[in-house]
């Protein structure tokens, strides 16, 4: 019954546990351990033969309820809550992934990913092989027999660049190799994951779910569409009911490891987040659209994209993956840094910020920032210019955006 409500309904409604007080909303579960009836049920909770809280890095009430609303969200089959967007994709890449191995992915990605997959992982063997997305025989020629994961942002941060996932897919099922998205930018009410043959989704939670930028959280989902016994690093991983390969390993090993576990209260207030999501979505999307549309009226302002305008790059293929409404976020350029600058330092109402879908709009300058410490080549190979301005639309009237654009560019 449950599965046949609409998006909102079933996030409403989803809850890992019923109240015995009759509460609407689930506890914040603020402790670390958990006691037992005897010894022999804590032995067997920790050896996974009892379904029960240990430990909240391990598991905690009020994270397991946050993780039933994201799986009714995306209707993914399991989901794992993660301390961040980055320990989620760090905790992904790591489960998948092992020295010797390698991954194939746009270069032209959120700053820390890049610098994860450029210099993290490699120092621990694992190789990225950066091709660029648009290109199809790219990618089927960067994949070997060593191929562990293809990567990619679902639209890319702040290029605002869209790869056919749908025709990626093709590719990668018959390479055998899971599609891993990160999915921050466009919620699960944007998108039909299935549609774009995602197999892993990652996701920082601290954008559009959170509500309002309450907390930093992050997620990782998983379809349990891919066949895990033919990776060489889990096909001897149990698979128990409910749960494939991947998500064992992770959740078991790989999460308990690195210790990235997200707060109960920032679950619960991501959880709260959660409920409004489409609205806000809708709201923002909104928003951005109108400014893109006023900024391309502004002599100012030179190549503004917004995925949705009718010359965007990818208008055909956001209008087929996303329905004509793709998110929040747009960018444009000034004529040079210290223009940026000037107009950033004039806004009154748009807040100098570094995230995305608050419900305040934001506004921040890439190069000098997120990409601030790279050096030439790697800016270069991260595809970002100095004249670039990257805005993530709020929920302020739309009209008062406008009139503080207006004055910060005259």
């Amino acid at each position: 019954m449950e599965q046949n409500k609409r998006f909102a309904t079933k996030i409403i409604r989803a809850s890992a546990y019923p109240d015995s007080f009759g509460a609407i909303n689930i506890p914040v579960y603020r402790n670390a351990a958990f006691e037992f009836e005897d010894s022999e049920s804590m032995a067997a909770a920790f050896q996974y033969r009892y379904d029960r809280h240990t430990y909240s890095r391990i598991s905690n009430p009020t994270v397991s309820n946050f993780e039933a609303k994201l799986k009714a969200a995306s209707g993914a089959e399991t989901v794992m809550s993660f301390a961040s967007g980055m320990a989620a994709i760090t905790g992904t890449l790591l489960t998948i992934a092992r020295a010797g191995k390698n991954i194939v992915s746009s270069p032209h990605l959120f700053g820390n990913t890049l610098s994860l997959l450029r210099f993290t992982l490699q120092e621990f063997g694992i190789e990225t092989r950066f091709v660029n997305t648009d290109h199809l025989d790219e990618i089927a020629a960067a994949i070997d027999d060593n191929t562990c994961a293809f990567f990619a942002e679902i639209i890319t941060n702040p290029h605002l660049e869209i790869a056919n996932l749908p025709e990626i897919s093709k590719i990668l099922k018959e390479k055998n190799v899971p599609m891993v998205i990160d999915t921050t930018v466009v919620p699960w009410c944007g998108y039909d994951a299935e549609m774009c043959g995602i197999d892993i989704e990652v996701v920082s939670t601290t954008k559009y779910i959170s509500g309002g930028a309450t907390g930093i959280g992050g997620a990782v989902v998983d379809y349990g569409r891919f066949d895990w016994k033919r990776n060489p690093k889990l096909s001897a991983v149990p698979k128990p009911k409910g749960m494939s390969r991947f998500m064992f390993k992770l959740r078991s090993e790989i999460a308990r490891n690195l210790g990235a576990c997200i707060t109960p209260d920032t679950s619960w207030m991501h959880s709260l987040g959660l409920e409004t999501l489409q609205i806000r979505y809708e709201k923002m999307s909104a928003n951005a659209h109108t400014l893109a549309q006023f900024l391309c009226n502004c002599e100012q302002a030179t190549k503004v994209n917004y995925p949705n305008l009718d010359n965007a790059p990818y208008k055909k293929i956001s209008d087929l993956i996303f329905n004509g409404n793709p998110g929040a976020m747009l960018t444009f350029h000034l004529p040079d840094k210290v223009a940026c600058f000037r107009f950033m330092d004039r806004l009154k109402i748009i807040r100098r910020a570094t995230n995305l879908f608050d419900n305040k709009t934001l506004v921040i300058h890439p190069e000098s920032t997120i990409y601030g410490t790279f050096g030439k080549e790697m800016k270069e190979l991260a595809g970002v210019s100095p004249t670039l301005i990257r805005l993530s639309a709020g929920l302020e009237d739309a009209n008062d955006l406008i009139d503080d654009v207006k004055q910060a560019l005259e």
